[in-house]
Parts: C-alpha cells; sequence; structure tokens
C-alpha cells in the first residue's frame, strides 16, 4: 500500500460558534447551527457536559456519542475524532457511544457518503467550544488572561508559570461557565492537528472480533419472542390464506397469522409470521408452512422478457428527454468514425453479510420501542409513524452496529415488519430475515439498458453522444398539492439518468434519453446510485471512442475534459463539476500507474476510469491477465481520490478505498438476480457468487490528493471507476468489450 502527501494546501479554517447566552448544553439542528437547548450542571458522578456530544468527568476520561449509524464505514470512529482533535483531548482517554435517535443530533441518516461532509464543521464547533470553555475554567482559577493559556492532551497549561490542570480537575468550575462569545471561539489550524489525518483503529474492533453482542442481531429482551416472515416468492404478491392451526401445533411455536401489509413496494408487505420461543423453531415451523398466495400482476416479469422489451423500446424516441444539445444525428453523419453499443446489467442483492433484523415492542400504553441495525434512523421512525397511524414523539429507536448496509438498511421495511408482529402478539419480539430472505426479498439495484451511438472526426475529437436509458420503474400513489391522488411512475434509485451526466455537458451534439419500464419489483439505493453503472458504461463507452480514434484513453478523456477549471451544473438541482479537481486526479493516477511507460504481452493490459460520484474526484488504472482461457486475474489497482482539504482518519480512509476496490470487483465478476414468472431465481450464495479472497487484487496503491477545498466522505467514490477500469484493461489485454454485467456472461478466452 502507497500513500501520496500531495500539497497540504492549507484553508482558513477560523469559525466562529454562535453566541448562547448563559445556557451551555449545546446540540446541533439539521441545519448545522450550534443552538442552546438549557442549562446544565456536573452530573451525578460529577460530569461535565458542555454539549449534546460530550461527557467529561473528573477523572478526565471524556464520552463522545456517535450520532451516525455504524455499518462498516467506520463513522463511529472518524466523526468522535473530529471532536477530540479540537477538543485537545488524548485518544486513549477518549469513549466512544453510539448514540440513539435523537433530535438534538440534528440528521442521523448513514448513506450517500454524507456523513463526513454533513458534520464535519459542526464537530469542529463542537469541540472548539467545550475546549474554550475549560481554557476559561482554568484561567478564571489562575487569575489570568485566557489567552495566556494553552491546551494539549486533556489538559490546560498557562504558558507564563507553568502550571497545569487536566479537564477532570476543571469539570466542576466549567459547568457554571457561560457559552463564550463568538469572537473568542476559534477552530485549530490545521498545521496544528496531532490526531487528525493519523491512522485509528475501529472503536468497535475489538469487541468485533471477539464476538461481543454490538449488532442488531444480537439483542436479547427479557420476555422476547423469535419470529420469521414470510413473503410472496413473486414480488409483490400477497397471501389468501396458510395452514396456521398446524404451524400453531408445532413445538415452541407461540401464534402464527397473516399479515395485511400496505401496498408500499417498500414498506410492510403483506405476509404471514410465525413467533416462536426460539428462531430456530421459527424457522423450522416454516418449512412446512403452506400459503396459497395471490402472486398479482408480478406474475408476468421475467428478465428475458424485460430484455427484449428494451430491445423494442431502443428503436422508438426516447419517452423523456433529459439532454439536447446540438444535432446528434447530423454531427454522426459527418463524423470520421462512429460506434454503436448496447451495454446491460441485472437486477442485484446488496447481500449484506448480516441479514435484516430488528426487535420490535409495542407496550400497553401504545408506544413502540425498536432496535435495528439501520442506516436511516429518522426514516425508520416515520415509517412505522405513517405505517401505524401514531406519532413518532411514542417511538423510540436504538441504533445498533449494522452487519453492512451498502444502501440497503436506508430502507425500513424490516423496521415495520417487526413492529406489525410484535403489534399482533403483544409481546417484545426479534424478526431475523433469512439469508434467502435477504436475497429474494430485497430492495434491489434496478437492471438497465443502454443503447449508445457516439462519433468522433477527422482530428480523433468526440462529436457526438446519444444515449437511450431504458430503466425500471414502481408506478405509485401521490396526493398532489390540490389534493387529489394522482399515479406516477417513479424509476428504482439511480434509475434516472441526469442531463449532467459526464460527458453530457462536454459534447457539443448530445442526446440523453429515457424510457421507464413498469415493474412491481421494490428497488432502492445500492452503493454509489447511479454512478455505480452509469460510470461503467460511460467510461466503457469512451474507451471504444478513443480506440476508434485511435487516440491514447488518459490523453482523449483529457482532451474532453478541456481546459476550463468548472463546468457549471444545469437545472435546478444542477451541480457543478470542478474540470481542475479531475484532471488533476487523471493524470496523478496516469503518473503514479506509469501509464504509457510498460509494454504489455498480449493477455495483460491497463485500463482507465475516472467519476465524480458523491462529491469526490476519483480516477483508477488497473492492471490485469487474461489467460488464454479466459480466467481473469487484477495485478494491480491504483486509486488517486480527491476528498477534499483532510483526510480525518488514515486508517479508514484506507479501508474504504480497498473495500470498494474488491467490492467493485465482486460486482463486477458473479453477482446477477434471474428473475422467471416474478420471483427471483437465485437463493442463496451459491447461486450468487461474490468475490472471494484469492480472486482478490493483488495490489491496491491508495493516494490521497489534499486540496483546498471542503471534506467530504469516501463510502462511494471510489467504487464506480473500478468496473469501467478493468473492463478497458481487459480489452488492452483481449481485444474483447464487456457490455453485459456480469463478467462472468462474457467468454474472455482468446488466441
Amino acid at each position: 500500500m502507497t500513500r501520496t502527501p500531495v500539497s497540504n494546501a492549507r484553508r482558513n479554517f477560523l469559525r466562529q460558534s454562535t453566541a448562547g447566552g448563559a445556557s451551555l448544553l449545546l446540540g446541533l439542528h439539521s441545519g448545522g447551527v450550534i443552538a442552546a437547548a438549557g442549562a446544565t450542571a456536573p452530573a451525578d458522578g460529577g460530569e461535565f457536559a458542555p454539549n449534546a456530544f460530550i461527557r467529561i468527568g473528573q477523572d478526565g476520561r471524556v464520552t463522545l456519542i456517535s450520532k451516525q449509524p455504524e455499518i462498516g464505514q467506520g463513522i463511529k470512529t472518524s466523526l468522535p475524532m473530529i471532536i477530540a482533535e479540537e477538543l485537545d483531548v488524548d485518544w486513549k482517554d477518549v469513549r466512544v457511544v453510539q448514540g440513539d435517535l435523537n433530535p438534538a443530533y440534528g440528521s442521523q441518516g448513514a448513506g450517500g457518503s454524507t456523513s463526513t461532509p454533513t458534520n464535519y464543521d459542526n464537530f469542529h464547533r463542537l469541540g472548539a467550544t467545550a475546549r474554550a470553555i475549560l481554557v476559561q475554567a482554568a484561567s478564571q482559577a489562575w487569575n489570568v488572561p485566557a489567552a495566556e493559556c494553552a491546551t494539549a492532551q486533556g489538559s490546560v497549561q498557562h504558558k507564563g508559570s507553568g502550571r497545569k490542570l487536566g479537564y477532570g480537575a476543571l469539570v466542576k468550575v466549567a459547568a457554571t461557565l457561560p457559552v463564550p462569545d463568538a469572537k473568542n471561539v476559534q477552530l485549530k489550524d490545521p498545521s496544528a492537528y496531532r490526531l487528525l489525518g493519523t491512522r485509528i483503529g475501529g472503536v468497535d474492533n475489538g469487541l468485533v472480533v471477539s464476538g461481543k453482542p454490538l449488532f442488531g442481531i444480537d439483542v436479547k429482551l427479557p420476555g422476547m419472542l423469535y419470529a420469521t416472515y414470510v413473503k410472496c416468492p413473486t414480488l409483490g404478491g400477497r397471501p389468501v390464506s396458510a395452514n396456521l392451526d398446524a404451524i400453531k401445533a408445532m413445538p415452541g411455536v407461540k401464534d402464527a397469522f397473516i399479515v395485511e401489509g400496505t401496498a408500499n413496494l417498500n414498506g410492510l408487505r403483506p405476509g404471514v409470521a410465525i413467533v416462536a420461543n426460539s428462531t430456530w423453531n421459527a424457522l423450522r415451523a416454516r418449512k412446512k408452512l403452506d400459503v396459497k398466495w395471490d402472486e398479482g400482476e408480478g406474475a408476468n416479469h421475467s428478465w428475458a422478457g424485460f430484455t427484449a422489451q428494451a430491445q423494442a423500446l431502443s428503436r422508438q424516441p426516447g419517452a423523456a428527454t433529459m439532454r439536447k444539445d446540438g444535432d446528434v444525428n447530423a454531427a454522426l453523419a459527418g463524423a470520421a468514425h462512429t460506434v454503436e453499443a448496447a451495454y446491460s446489467y441485472p437486477f442485484i442483492s446488496h447481500a449484506s453479510m448480516e441479514p435484516q433484523n430488528c426487535t420490535a415492542w409495542f407496550k400497553p400504553d401504545g408506544s413502540l420501542e425498536l432496535w435495528a441495525p439501520t442506516q436511516n434512523p429518522g426514516s425508520g421512525q416515520a415509517l412505522a409513524a405513517s405505517t401505524f397511524d401514531m406519532p413518532k414523539e411514542k417511538i423510540t429507536l436504538h441504533i445498533t452496529r449494522s452487519g453492512g448496509g451498502f444502501g440497503r438498511r436506508l430502507s425500513s421495511d424490516f423496521i415495520v415488519d417487526a413492529a406489525a408482529i410484535s403489534q399482533k402478539i403483544k409481546a417484545p419480539v426479534k424478526l431475523t430475515w433469512t439469508r434467502e430472505d435477504d436475497l429474494q426479498q430485497d430492495h434491489f439495484r434496478a437492471g438497465g439498458f443502454h443503447f449508445l451511438r457516439g462519433g468522433v472526426d477527422d482530428a480523433g475529437k468526440l462529436v457526438a453522444w446519444h444515449n437511450h436509458f431504458v430503466t425500471f420503474a414502481n408506478r405509485i400513489e401521490r396526493k398532489e398539492s390540490d389534493g387529489t391522488n394522482n399515479s406516477v411512475l417513479q424509476p428504482g434509485s439511480g434509475g434516472n439518468l441526469s442531463g449532467d451526466e459526464f460527458p453530457g455537458r462536454w459534447a457539443a451534439n448530445c442526446l440523453l434519453e429515457q424510457t421507464p419500464i413498469e415493474c412491481r419489483i421494490p428497488m432502492g439505493p445500492w452503493r454509489a446510485p447511479g454512478s455505480n453503472v452509469f460510470a461503467w458504461v460511460f467510461h466503457s463507452f469512451i474507451d471504444e471512442l478513443a480506440h476508434a480514434a485511435g487516440r491514447d484513453p488518459v490523453e482523449f478523456r483529457l482532451e474532453l475534459l478541456g481546459d476550463k477549471d468548472i463546468v457549471p451544473g444545469t437545472g435546478e438541482r444542477g451541480q457543478p463539476y470542478s474540470v481542475a479537481r479531475m484532471r488533476n486526479v487523471l493524470k496523478t493516477v496516469a503518473d503514479k500507474a506509469d501509464w504509457g511507460k510498460r509494454k504489455f504481452a498480449r493477455g495483460q493490459g491497463a485500463g482507465v476510469a475516472f467519476h465524480f460520484s458523491h462529491r469526490g474526484y476519483v480516477a483508477e488504472v488497473a492492471e490485469v491477465t487474461v489467460s488464454k482461457d479466459g480466467k481473469l486475474t487484477v495485478d494491480r489497482v491504483v486509486v488517486v481520490t480527491d476528498i477534499g482539504a483532510q483526510i480525518v482518519n488514515l486508517s479508514g480512509a484506507e479501508n474504504q478505498v480497498e473495500g470498494s476496490v474488491i467490492d467493485g470487483l465482486s460486482t463486477l465478476m458473479g453477482p446477477a438476480l434471474d428473475i422467471d414468472k416474478g420471483r427471483i431465481v437465485q437463493s442463496n450464495f451459491h447461486e450468487y457468487p461474490l468475490l472471494r479472497m484469492p480472486d482478490t487484487p493483488t495490489k491496491i496503491e491508495s493516494h490521497f490528493l489534499k486540496t483546498d477545498y471542503p471534506v467530504t466522505g469516501l463510502g462511494e467514490p471510489v467504487f464506480p471507476p473500478l468496473a469501467p477500469a478493468v473492463c478497458n484493461a481487459i480489452f488492452a489485454a483481449t481485444g474483447k468489450r464487456v457490455r453485459e454485467l456480469p463478467l462472468s456472461k462474457t467468454d474472455l478466452s482468446w488466441s
């Protein structure tokens, strides 16, 4: 593993906190403003609680609240590191506690690489405000100006006399002080950071490796029962009847019943619940369950049928025009070289290691308590409130650690499943999905079909780009502003082709069209929604055009990017694109990978791709070997990322890069869901292969560019460029294009 400490451009991090009068307990509103929420004093244990996230004991130990869900992305470690840096405490004196859903914490979702950018500045302010109060307490104790005091590793020191007081000794005095004036609270200069940018192991690592209870599946309550929930194998179907009496008579079974559910494909779907005194007994009874299903309209779905439908739609104008610049047909007619290609990818599952689960307790007073491995606790609370027609204030949600998420736990169906069962049996119940449930009843990443045409001129420059995207959509009922209901088609998450998608703002003649296929398949966010497949399609086709033009792939892309620093977005939601940052990562990855400086033997090759995703600018080079019989080995992946001015936790950042590369390769190579008569054909990992350790890249190199831009996240941006970089390398090695996912559908053998 190599790292590049490129220019450490300094930013002006001086910030001011808002004045808060005489109150000390501070929280974060979702808008990111520090706001007073009442006075504070030492707790029974003698703690100083300057805000909702920090508690300091008289022994100097610091407890920090981590408000975002931990799903393996390391946020439970990295966000508290920001507070600890500004608070100026020794990390060994810090204890991190997972916060439950609480309005005082502000937004608590974890998805879309948003946790770091939405909290980074606010968490700096929280730590700096608490530090300023402690400094004021010490200056008062010594009767010296606060300006003569400095902090270091959990203590305040007087510069002139050398006197020193640990934070623990200042707790009682600090708790009596008002919030300091805003002009006296400033953040550290990044050059003074002691913690940020270093390698810190995950705060839960020891508990994870020793098997201690942390995850949703580990929850236990007194008097708790255990449940399984069976939904129609045909997606969107519902139960008509079942052999409930026979199931109730089985050993350990406490109850069995039909849940009517709702029409929301992503909410409480109809099914049959079995409740027992153990998960084992519930699952054993499930094997004897006999249900008569109303399979509904979804029974007509098949992947073969969707493919034929997409082919027919591709020969018609798109249902919607997402972008239209110039005259594509005229430009193609005058092009020196044209390329046409059809790219497709299947529905896939999230396949997180911990299946969906939730423990729910509908109490006699009508309140609901939940323990859930969720990425979006606020959404889970809101779905429960709307499903059971109850105020959100009566719902308590405890956030457990999640055994993987990848966007699946942004959905909350498993939460309302458990709540509905608890409501019926009037007891706490833990619902655990089986692996088969998790694979076949997922909120899937939608499949898609892209029909592309492109052209280059005599000079090898791109002159035309046309993409007709055939996507998938669910029909939903939407209430309009006038109170009427309207039935609309809503594409699945990541199923909308933005008019700003690269190279939409760069091609003078560009036509982007989109046509939906209506389906009854539940769909949801999947890691780097949209980008995870769009990058593969676009940068594979760009490579095809570069080859048609006889151009070097890196040079072709640099020319396409152009020399502007910023390309503005279009429309209300258009994002500006920093071309300067993308050029920088592309040039850097080419340099780090020695692009163009090596000669590859037949069967070996290198490929390149870049993508702007979830605020991050990333470029990757993959080097591969393909044996004559078609076996692929990814020898090396070089990754260059620009996610702003500061890497919070270098260990976590490296983990995110390596994990994204491996996850991207796994998704490229094997997983695919076939649909037949409305049912997912695959049932478990023996039919849904994920990457094994021997097939992971031999070498992954991570390079982080520090640039003078706001700090952003890293969970999503590295994933999208991996697939096109590998596929472009396969072409360089074998001359074969990969236009259908997964890779296992393409014969890579050569002679």
